[in-house]
């Protein structure tokens, strides 16, 4: 644990519970922490009352779940539009505008639209025409 926490003080915050917690799982897999801003599309977003404290990064050669299929589409979009809808509330569909934003937000954070054709999945999941998926992603961005 102290490794860890030296390697990953000055990025995140080691003392967080979420991090406390899974400390001895990263250990033992060899997987380190990254601050949210350093986190790529293949690592693993660490999420503590809807907001990302941290990311995991696992070892080269490890499979990456967010690896495009056949078609260049996200292989597991509908595991990520299913944990944001679970981290805001309910279903995509049926959140507020506001919160449909922060949903594209959480997404575009977690690597969803590096791959061609998500935006069209995403649209679908929140109910919204792709034009406004990417107008939540302009105003994010702006």
């Amino acid at each position: 644990m102290a490794e860890l926490e030296s390697a990953t003080a000055r990025a995140v915050d080691a003392s967080h519970p979420l991090l406390v917690a899974v400390a001895p799982l990263l250990s033992r897999v060899d997987a380190e922490l990254v601050a949210p801003q350093e986190a790529g599309p293949s690592d693993v977003p660490l999420v503590w009352d809807g907001e990302q404290v941290a990311a995991v990064r696992l070892p080269a050669g490890t499979p990456a779940s967010s690896a495009p299929a056949e078609g260049g589409v996200v292989a597991d979009l509908d595991t990520l539009l299913e944990e944001v809808a679970r981290e805001l509330g309910g279903s995509l569909a049926e959140l507020s505008r506001a919160d449909k934003q922060h949903a594209v937000r959480i997404l575009e954070e977690r690597g969803a639209f590096q791959y061609r054709r998500s935006a069209e999945g995403v649209a679908e999941a929140l109910g919204v025409t792709r034009f406004t998926v990417y107008n939540y992603l302009n105003r994010g961005r702006g």
